[in-house]
């Protein structure tokens, strides 16, 4: 802390404040990723075989919905 307030007064208050921010989120953003790079990997352990989205069904395949109803 003493080596603190001579860097504050050489310097100043806003750049000292954003170098203090600046380490804070340093380790944050490490997190963030490396979580979006073993995205991939977690997705393709999904147990889910069904697609997220259900594909659109074509005009044949609503008749037989139909009809089978």
């Amino acid at each position: 802390m003493e080596q603190l307030i001579p860097f504050i007064s050489e310097v100043g208050f806003p750049i000292v404040v954003t170098l203090y921010l600046l380490q804070r989120i340093e380790a944050k953003l490490d997190a963030v990723i490396q979580s979006i790079q073993s995205l991939p990997v977690r997705l393709q352990e999904r147990s889910d075989p069904e697609p997220v989205y259900p594909a659109i069904a074509s005009q044949e395949t609503i008749r037989e919905m139909n009809i089978q109803q």
